[in-house]
Formats: structure tokens, C-alpha cells, sequence
């Protein structure tokens, strides 16, 4: 195992594509980082650079403390897996797993018990002596981990190992790769555009947008500070509630929403509340959002609400253009979700009731977020 660190890294490609910029970061030795941000952030260019399949226009890779730029892939002892498998259809599940061992010039014998191991710990013992046509889609994907892990490579690196798959097998290899990771603390890095991928596997998530990190921070700190208007939209599922206000004396006005915030500067903010935020109880002395319901999701565990209230819409993209149009041009979409059990229907209007304290500040200009309060994130 060895840390990994990005210094300054930048990467143009020759058609003058920006893919990644001034990208600094380091992976301890052990930990397992996420790369997360939406198609075209730069986060694959970033993970291939690692491995040395692109080399970095600008900056530095290191790996184990030793620079590695132009040293060519097989040299860097990486093991990748990869979206698509990259499995070999004419060899067995054995041969697969055995495969990078015997490139090494592992000695026989320590290469077979390498395998039984892995095998064992990703339940492959009984399907050694199948091929690859013959096996699920998640069994496949447990081969390609397999033969990365056999290698014990210095850094794991995985490019969206888990889109291909359902929804359900999708979140039982999320555990599965948790629990892989515990036995077997590799220092690994994760691209994934999905940002549940990212909170629940990364101790340490790197946001990514336009080629540039933009936060980089646990899930808890992501998630409760976010930095930017981006990743405060990008990061939370639902995702985050967003609308234009104006403040002015520690009052706060966005639309008919009217609520006390000492220390907000005057001018035209941005504010975001997360959907658990809203409630439907509360004490009287706390802000009220007059919410017309247009969708009730009952999801079994919960309630998701999607409701408007008369205000302006923001958009994590772009203070300064709004997001999906909301069904009238003068009100802005909110989503709520509560426990199950709440009697709300479609046309209700609900006061909505929600605390200062969870409430996002953004800069409408730059984006940034805005310090209110000692709980306020600096940017």
C-alpha cells in the first residue's frame, strides 16, 4: 500500500479540451477516496492518470512518495477495474483471477493460495471453473475486483464499477466492496457520478465540476458545509432545495418566504434547505413556508413531498439561471420528505415549518458559500 497525491495535475488534451485543472490532492495510505462529479468533470482523465494510461499535461503524480509521471502503467503496481469488466471470455474464473499473478512471476504456489483467498471473500470458490458468459453481471464484476485484488497492488483504482448494474445488485456490491475494503485497506480511489456511491463508500470524497475540485471533505462534511452552490445541489438525495432571496437588516426574503437571519449580509443570496429541513411540526417562533403539494411519493419507509411556493428558483449550476421550470413561472419547486404516515394530499397547502439554523447561504454572484453564525462553513 502507498499514498497517492495529485500535485497541481493538469491535463489538455490536443484539441484544447480542459479535462482537469490545478488539481491537488493526496489519498493516505489506506484510505479510500471518491471521486465524484457529474459527466465530463475530468474524474476518469484524473483516475487514468493515476495509472498511466494519460499523462498530465501539468504537475506531479506520485505514488508510495515517488514521482511517476512517464513511468508506463505495468511499472506502477495499480490494479484497475473498470466499468465494462475487461474480463477474458476464453478463460475460466481460476485463470482470470490467476491472471496478473502469473505476469508478475508470482511463484506458483503463493499465487494459488492468493486466489483461494479472494476467492473465498468474494464468494467465487464454487464458479472458479465457469467463463465469464456463463456468470451474472455482479458475479462478473466480482471477478474484475478479484483479479485487482490478488495482485495486492499498491492503489486500487475504480472507474464506475457499479453503473452497469440493477439498482438492487447495485447497492449489495456497495457492501460487499465496504466490506472488502475493511479486510483488505488498499489505498483506492472511486470515480463514480453517483453521489450515493460516494457517500456511503469514500472516507473522503472529492467534488469534482469542470475539470476542478472543488470540496474536498468526508460525506459528513460535505454534505452538512458544502462550499460551493454546486455541491450543495449536486451532493444529498433528494438534492438540496434552492431559491433567490434578498436580505436586508438580518431579514431574509425570497418570494413569500420572509424569515430572520442574524448576521446575513444585505443583498442578493441564495438559499438552500435540504428536504429533511422541512417539517410539518415545529414551535411558533419558527419560519413558515407556505407549501402547495403537487406529488406525493409514498416510498414504503417514507414520504417524499414535491410541492411550490410563490418565489424564484436557483440553480446549483449557475446563480444566475434557474433550474427545471417549475409548473407556473412564479413559483419554485420544493421536495420534502418525512416518515411514513403523514396524511398530505395532492392540493393541500401545508405550513411547513424549518429552523434558521439549517438553512444554506450562498453568494448569488460567485456561488460561494456564505459564513452566518458560528455553525457557518468558511469558504
Amino acid at each position: 500500500m502507498a499514498e497517492v497525491a495529485f500535485h497541481e495535475i493538469g491535463k489538455v488534451f490536443p484539441d484544447g479540451t480542459v479535462a482537469v485543472e490545478d488539481f491537488t490532492c493526496t489519498v493516505a495510505d489506506g484510505e479510500f477516496m471518491v471521486l465524484v462529479g457529474p459527466s465530463g468533470c475530468g474524474k476518469t482523465t484524473a483516475l487514468r492518470i493515476v495509472a498511466g494510461l494519460e499523462q498530465p499535461t501539468t504537475g506531479a503524480i506520485a505514488i508510495g512518495g515517488t514521482v511517476v509521471n512517464g513511468v508506463p502503467p505495468r511499472a506502477r503496481d495499480v490494479a484497475m477495474v473498470f466499468q465494462s469488466y475487461a474480463l477474458y471470455p476464453h478463460k475460466t474464473v481460476e485463470e482470470n483471477l490467476s491472471f496478473g499473478l502469473k505476469m508478475h512471476k508470482v511463484p506458483k504456489e503463493q499465487a494459488a493460495e492468493r486466489v483461494k483467498q479472494v476467492s473465498d471473500l468474494l464468494a467465487l470458490t464454487e464458479l472458479l471453473d465457469r467463463r465469464p458468459g456463463q456468470l451474472s453481471g455482479g458475479q462478473r464484476q466480482r471477478v474484475a475486483m478479484g483479479r485487482a485484488l490478488a495482485r495486492s497492488p499498491k492503489a486500487f483504482l475504480l472507474d464506475e464499477p457499479l453503473s452497469n448494474l440493477d439498482a438492487q445488485l447495485r447497492t449489495q456490491l456497495r457492501a460487499e466492496l465496504k466490506q472488502i475494503h475493511q479486510k483488505f485497506p488498499t489505498t483506492s480511489i472511486y470515480v463514480t457520478h453517483d453521489q450515493i456511491e460516494a457517500m456511503t463508500l469514500g472516507d473522503r470524497i472529492a467534488v469534482m465540476n469542470e475539470g476542478r475540485l472543488l470540496q474536498l471533505g468526508t460525506p459528513n462534511e460535505i454534505y452538512r458545509s458544502p462550499r460551493t452552490l454546486f455541491v450543495a445541489g449536486f451532493i444529498g438525495s433528494p438534492p438540496m432545495n434552492l431559491l433567490q432571496a434578498v436580505a436586508s437588516g438580518g431579514e431574509v426574503r425570497a418570494g413569500e418566504l420572509t424569515f430572520a437571519l442574524p448576521g446575513a449580509p444585505d443583498g442578493e443570496l441564495v438559499i438552500g434547505l435540504r428536504p429533511e429541513a422541512l417539517r410539518l411540526e415545529g414551535s411558533e417562533d419558527e419560519p413558515t413556508a407556505p407549501v402547495r403539494v403537487e406529488v406525493v411519493e409514498a416510498l414504503g419507509h417514507e414520504v417524499v413531498l414535491h410541492g411550490s411556493l410563490r418565489a424564484q428558483q436557483a440553480s446549483s449550476q449557475r446563480a444566475d439561471r434557474s433550474g427545471l421550470a417549475p409548473l407556473d413561472a412564479d413559483r419554485a419547486n420544493l421536495v420534502m420528505r418525512f416518515p411514513a404516515g403523514r396524511a398530505v394530499a395532492v392540493g393541500d397547502v401545508v405550513p411547513l415549518r424549518f429552523s434558521a439554523r439549517d438553512v444554506h447561504v450562498f453568494d448569488a454572484a460567485t456561488g460561494d458559500a456564505v459564513r452566518v453564525g458560528s455553525e457557518r462553513a468558511a469558504v
